[in-house]
Order: C-alpha cells, then sequence, then structure tokens
C-alpha cells in the first residue's frame, strides 16, 4: 500500500489581499483619473496598461496563481496565446477590410 502525500496548500496572509485590494483600488482611480487627462494618442495604451496590472494582480493573488505549478501557469500562458492569437486575426480582418475595393 503506498502513501500518497496531501496536497500541499499555500495560506496567503491577510495583509496580501488587503494590500492587493488597496492596490486595485488605486489603479481603479488612476483609471478615471487618466480618462480626464488628454494624453494624445497615447490614452489608450496608458489604460491598457493599467488593465493589464491590475488582471495581472486578479490573477496572481486572487486566482492563486502566484503559488501554483509551472505546468498550471504554463496552460494559463497558452490560453492568453491564444486569446491573443484570435484578438490579432480579428484586428487583421477589420484593418484590411477597404483592401480590395468594396
Amino acid at each position: 500500500m503506498t502513501e500518497h502525500a496531501a496536497p500541499h496548500a499555500h495560506v496567503v496572509p491577510l495583509a496580501v489581499y488587503f494590500g492587493v485590494f488597496i492596490a486595485l483600488l488605486v489603479f481603479t482611480g488612476a483609471t478615471t483619473a487618466i480618462a480626464f487627462v488628454d494624453l494624445g494618442r497615447f490614452n489608450v495604451a496608458v489604460a491598457l496598461t493599467i488593465a493589464v496590472v491590475k488582471a495581472s494582480l486578479v490573477l496572481l493573488y486572487f486566482m492563486h496563481l502566484r503559488y501554483t505549478s509551472r505546468l498550471t501557469l504554463v496552460f494559463v500562458g497558452i490560453a492568453f496565446f491564444w486569446l491573443g492569437t484570435m484578438i490579432g486575426l480579428t484586428m487583421s480582418d477589420i484593418v484590411s477590410r477597404g483592401w480590395f475595393g468594396a
């Protein structure tokens, strides 16, 4: 009879969750503040950068990806690569619609 190891659970301190929550609130405030500032063509880039940082915090801490195995991270990376591929193909279709005369 073989002994199976108990699953290893990582306990995250409550202070980390509160810190991430405060950071998310700060970035949400920054997103709102940037919406009222005219940065020219950089408005979208700044807004998307803030959104990516917020999404990363949610993925790493609230979805526990920071403390998971590398195999899980590989599959999350593959999912984002697939999402990027789908968005890229959609954008290439939208950009090229007027090229062949309509």
